[in-house]
This record gives structure tokens, C-alpha cells and sequence, in this order.
């Protein structure tokens, strides 16, 4: 199984952030524009595990203790090029405090002799895969307009411990949720 620990942000910042995707270039060009029940900040990807692995992981989410302040979604960019170029809308707020739930998250992961990857983090919602669907300009438009994005403040309330099952139509399934 796959498996990712996350926030998700809450419906209203999902929908506002939502109606700016959806006036975007990268929409109407049938661009693989990412369901926003999707749309998370992953905190520690631990990535394919056997199945006996998804005990020990709820155990670790459960054991994390910590706050965080208020988020907001703000900004936007590129990763990547051509056909693997991804859009995605950035975060800001108490950035700090994530990174750190983030830390015990891992941590806590390891206790268990569990192994999240090590990239660094770096908080931010992917909300497109454009490919090599879309000129330079609407890109560049597109762009612009994720930057110059702000969207309302929400509390961080909780951890998931989420399986994804990848595929032609990924879907994502939540197999433990811990209140912060």
C-alpha cells in the first residue's frame, strides 16, 4: 500500500482557491488540473509499505502532539518542465509551526521503524499538471495569477493518514484522522 501523512485545508480555502483554478488557461486546456479532495500539504510520504505497515503509522499519527497557528493559502509557481511541469499554490501563516508538526510527524514514524522520505518540505498544494498541453503564454498568465493569489486564514486541525491508490483516476482514502 501507499501511504502519506497530511493536512488538508478546509472547504471554504479549498473552494476559493478552487474558483481562481478554474478560471485559469491550465482548465481549459484539459490540462490533468488535480481534484481539489486532493488537495493537501503532505507532511512525510513513507510511500509503497506492506500492508502491516498502516498499524504502526496510525499509531505514530496518533501519537503527535503539537499546534500549529493559522494557514492561508498565497502565491503559486512551477516546478519541473515539460511534460512534467506541475502548478502549484503555495502556503503561508504559521509555516513554522507546520514544519515542525512535520518533524514530530516523521519522527514519531521512525519510532516505529518506518522510513518517510527525506525531501525537504517545502508547503504547497498541487493543483495541475499542464504537461505540454499549454502555450507559453497562458502558462505565463496562469502563473501570474497563482501568484498574485491570497486566500482566507484557517486553523490546522487535524493529521490523516492516507492510503493512495494510484492509476488512470487516483483517489485518495483516509485510514486515520487525529485531532490537533
Amino acid at each position: 500500500m501507499r501511504l502519506f501523512v497530511a493536512v488538508f485545508p478546509p472547504p471554504e480555502a479549498v473552494d476559493h482557491l478552487a474558483a481562481v483554478v478554474d478560471s485559469l488557461a491550465v482548465s481549459r486546456a484539459r490540462a490533468r488540473v488535480t481534484p481539489t479532495e486532493r488537495w493537501h500539504l503532505t507532511l512525510a510520504f513513507l510511500g509503497e509499505v506492506p500492508d502491516e505497515s498502516a498499524g504502526p503509522a496510525e499509531q505514530a499519527v496518533s501519537a503527535v502532539d503539537g499546534a500549529v497557528g493559522e494557514l492561508w493559502i498565497r502565491g503559486g509557481g512551477k516546478f519541473g518542465h515539460g511534460r512534467s511541469a506541475v502548478l502549484w499554490a503555495g502556503v503561508e501563516g504559521d509555516v513554522e509551526g507546520l514544519t515542525r508538526l512535520g518533524r514530530t510527524v516523521r519522527r514519531e514514524l521512525r519510532a516505529r521503524r518506518l522510513h518517510p522520505d527525506d525531501k525537504r518540505f517545502t508547503p504547497h498544494l498541487t493543483v495541475a499538471r499542464p504537461g505540454d498541453r499549454m502555450t507559453h503564454a497562458d502558462l505565463a498568465t496562469d502563473l501570474a495569477a497563482l501568484r498574485d493569489y491570497t486566500g482566507p486564514a484557517w486553523p490546522v486541525t487535524e493529521l490523516v493518514l492516507v492510503r493512495s491508490h494510484l492509476g488512470p483516476h487516483p483517489t485518495y482514502a483516509p485510514l486515520a484522522r487525529h485531532p490537533l
